[in-house]
């Protein structure tokens, strides 16, 4: 006669810190293994800043900024620190759609303590980890180059940040939207436009009227306008105005984002 016995392992629960943490870990760990893709997003910006700030910088002069004349260079790399803010969170933001549809790795992060929410705050803060990585060393690079006239370009590293939380909670929850590969297109298609006409290039008031005032809802400019008056020492109040945008931005996207993953994950 034989006895079965069934053995239960209690596994005690996670503490109530934020536990989108453990989420983060295991994107770290995954990365090891594709680390030069992951690095690469870093050299568009510099490219476009060495082939288009000092190169066409040596053609175009000085550009004047609030009465100030600055040379070419030291207007387009703030922005190029913002493109780059938003580049790296965003589309590490769009590498959930592979997780949410057919790797299914959330379907086994749901078995553990983590919840829906706990998988939407671990993705964009990792979205955002990725950002801040790219703009830390692109403002390195700037500061070698001798781009940063001011002080407080220090804080042009925190307001990146503030960028890439904006653009990583609104990508991620764009992305629990998506249906196919194909709708990966969308975000070429709505980030290059951004790229090119949020005062990327050329002060503001050289565009035409429309394109102006599209101009100002852009995200982007926000970021690109916080970040030039913090490294050429311009402040002006309405910088408050461009740090509430990209906050609302970001708030308003990891809300959305936490209302989606908590649907698809548990309908």
């Amino acid at each position: 006669m034989t006895t079965d016995h069934i053995v239960m392992r209690v596994v005690p629960p996670l503490p109530r810190r934020w536990r989108g943490r453990y989420l983060v870990e295991r994107n770290i760990l995954a990365t090891k293994s594709f680390w030069p893709v992951f690095l690469s997003g870093f050299f568009e910006p510099v490219f476009y800043l060495f082939a288009i700030g000092v190169g066409i910088g040596q053609l175009a002069g000085d550009v004047s900024i609030a009465g100030v004349p600055v040379e070419y260079a030291a207007f387009v790399a703030p922005a190029m620190l913002a493109a780059s803010a938003m580049n790296g969170a965003v589309f590490e933001s769009t590498n959930i759609f592979f997780k949410l549809k057919y790797g299914k790795i959330y379907d086994g992060v749901l078995a553990t303590p983590l919840e829906a929410r706990d998988v939407a705050t671990g993705e964009i803060a990792w979205a955002l980890a990725r950002g801040a990585l790219y703009s830390l060393a692109f403002l390195i690079v700037m500061a070698v180059m001798g781009l940063i006239h001011s002080p407080y370009g220090v804080l042009a590293f925190p307001a990146a940040i503030l960028i890439g939380f904006a653009f990583g909670a609104v990508g991620t929850a764009a992305t629990t939207y998506m249906r196919t590969w194909q709708d990966l297109d969308l975000v070429t298609l709505v980030t290059l436009p951004l790229f090119l006409f949020s005062a990327t290039f050329y002060p503001i008031d050289v565009y035409p009227e429309f394109i102006r005032i599209v101009t100002w809802v852009s995200p982007l400019y926000h970021g690109v306008v916080l970040i030039r008056g913090l490294t050429l020492g311009i402040l002006e109040w309405t910088m408050l105005i461009n740090v509430a945008y990209l906050t609302a931005m970001g708030v308003a996207g990891m809300w959305l984002t936490g209302r989606r993953i908590e649907r698809l994950l548990l309908r």
